[in-house]
């Protein structure tokens, strides 16, 4: 009786199963197979002409070294700030240490494309500082010209990644054998650098790896400074301007996925050169951090606070545009109003109200995905459970332009049979581009909180009786509440900031979210305080959303998660 009803189970997850791995071939894995088709074709015989042609072009040479650039520029300049704070706050005990490792995040919270409409308020050119240099010193300074702009928005912006990532492995070093290193006449940098540095690396290098990433995925930012020479820019002016059937654009898709796996590769490679495991871990035993005071204590201040004042320029800058009813070429605004917000909760409303339904929509989506997913790869007893895993952590390397993209060329053509409209003309791309992005969060989230469920409890309810149908619904999923609570959490805040793939797929105005309102907003001078209103609301989400996740991750849930 029991190896029947093994049979019947492993029936029944294999159907489950291929029923999956058809969801994330219809909206993963076939977009970017046709990309991969129309770029690596001419006619229908394999060709590399279009790659050729890619290269011989000026404009899309410089735009390829400028996005790997503006990555490797964002990596070193976001290291500079991460590390010593990583460093600082772990090693040293000193009171203030909690609020600095709170600010160090806070970047997070503030959409880097309504950051780099605020920074450009304080460091443009007719900026408040520059203004202030002009007024006292007679000069001024092109902080936010050019590639430089995008560079220093994005640097501010994704830092704290590295700066978590880079804590969280420097907590679990053994501080004995720094101590050993100590004894043997290492000190200073040269401790750091021989010994600390190289036992946190993979935290590091995790972190590294994302901010190269979403430097590569970052569209709006370059957009809404104006410098369109760069990959993502490029592939949305060619795919929006020209057409879907442009090989250029593709090409240009083609090169990004490149440029993410490349550097995963490389990451997981360089990590593999080197051995990082220790017996004792930095969070047991001996304790690491060290009372600090005088000279060393007012130094640690004061690097922290100029690099986090600098990174939380944004923040004053969009909240004082969302009250400002006149600031132009003045140090600050002229005049305050409260119309903005009136603007954006009575006249433009739908801009909320769509983020928060399609939002909810992917997260409850994503999260029931994600648990079915997360217990075939545990529990189930089926093949292929490897490629289900690599395919649904896939869009963690694609990027949002690219997805796009493919989603455009698949479903756009298409009517769907029983409304004659393709799929790309409804609001429901939206919420299938949002599951589809975070469904790695979600995924991940489940996953963690499925291994902590022995798999007695669900042998017990088996042999009371209940198919796994039920044992799932009645044991499993009710244990798991933790990790799914904080996945959909996850993958809610991330996607009301989505803006790479909602740009492109948005089918009319009506049905934008709010990271398209403020992207409208922000393209008109007369319409940034509405476009900072509905960035604060933009805020106020993510930080209400991040906040729920600490709460579910400090309350016992018992998972965990990191980026």
């Amino acid at each position: 009786m029991w190896n029947k009803k093994l049979r019947e189970i492993d029936l029944s997850q294999s159907l489950i199963f291929l029923f999956l791995f058809a969801l994330l071939f219809l909206f993963i894995l076939y977009p970017l197979i046709r990309i991969l088709y129309v770029a690596f074709t001419e006619g229908s015989r394999f060709s590399l002409t279009h790659f050729i042609n890619f290269f011989e072009r000026a404009l899309f040479k410089e735009s390829f070294f400028n996005s790997l650039t503006a990555g490797l520029m964002a990596v070193f300049f976001g290291s500079l700030i991460s590390l010593p704070l990583a460093f600082f706050t772990i090693k040293y005990d000193f009171k203030g240490r909690t609020l600095i490792q709170t600010l160090g995040v806070l970047p997070l919270v503030l959409p880097p494309y309504v950051g780099a409409v605020a920074l450009q308020l304080i460091l443009g050119r007719s900026g408040m500082l520059n203004l202030l240099l002009l007024e006292w010193f007679d000069t001024s300074f092109p902080f936010m010209e050019g590639l430089k702009g995008v560079v220093l928005v994005q640097t501010l912006h994704y830092f704290p990644f590295i700066f978590l990532n880079a804590s969280a492995s420097l907590a679990n070093v053994d501080p004995s054998l720094e101590e050993a290193a100590e004894n043997m006449g290492a000190h200073g940098f040269r401790l750091f650098r021989r010994v600390t540095l190289p036992l946190m690396m993979p935290g590091y290098i995790a972190g590294a790896l994302l901010v190269f990433i979403k430097v590569i995925d970052d569209l709006a930012t370059p957009l809404i400074l104006n410098y369109t020479k760069m990959l993502a820019p490029q592939a949305y002016l060619r795919v929006t301007t020209i057409g879907i059937e442009d090989k250029a654009g593709y090409v240009i898709c083609v090169i990004m996925v490149i440029l993410s796996f490349i550097s995963l590769w490389a990451a997981m490679k360089f990590l593999s050169l080197s051995e990082y495991a220790m017996i004792q871990r930095g969070g047991t035993g001996i304790p690491i951090s060290k009372k600090i005071g005088g000279m060393k204590l007012v130094l640690v201040w004061v690097f922290s606070i100029f690099v986090l004042g600098i990174s939380l320029i944004p923040h004053l800058g969009i909240f004082l545009l969302s009250f400002a009813k006149v600031w132009s070429f003045s140090v600050l605004p002229k005049a305050y109003t409260l119309n903005h917000y009136i603007e954006i909760f009575y006249r433009t409303p739908h801009f909320v109200k769509n983020t928060l339904l399609y939002c909810l929509l992917a997260a409850c989506f994503g999260v029931l995905l994600g648990s079915l997913i997360a217990f075939l790869l545990i529990r189930g007893r089926i093949f292929g459970k490897a490629i289900l895993d690599a395919v649904a952590m896939m869009p963690l390397a694609i990027p949002g332009v690219v997805l796009a993209t493919g989603y455009l060329r698949v479903f756009h053509g298409t009517p769907l049979p029983w409304i004659h409209q393709p799929l790309t003309s409804l609001w429901m791309i939206l919420v299938i581009a949002y599951t589809a992005r975070r469904l790695p969060y979600t995924l991940r989230s489940c996953y963690a909180a499925i291994q902590q469920i022995h798999i007695s409890l669900e042998e017990a309810a088996l042999n009371l009786g209940a198919n796994r149908r039920k044992t799932f619904f009645k044991i499993t999923f009710p244990m798991m509440t933790g990790g799914l609570i904080a996945g959909g959490l996850l993958a809610f805040i991330t996607s009301s900031v989505e803006l790479s793939s909602t740009i492109m797929l948005v089918p009319r105005m009506e049905y934008g979210p709010l990271s398209y309102g403020i992207y409208i907003y922000m393209q008109s001078a007369v319409g940034r305080g509405p476009g900072a209103a509905l960035g604060v609301v933009a805020i106020l989400l993510v930080a209400v959303g991040t906040y729920l996740v600490n709460k579910v991750f400090g309350g016992g849930s018992g998972t965990a998660f990191k980026l």
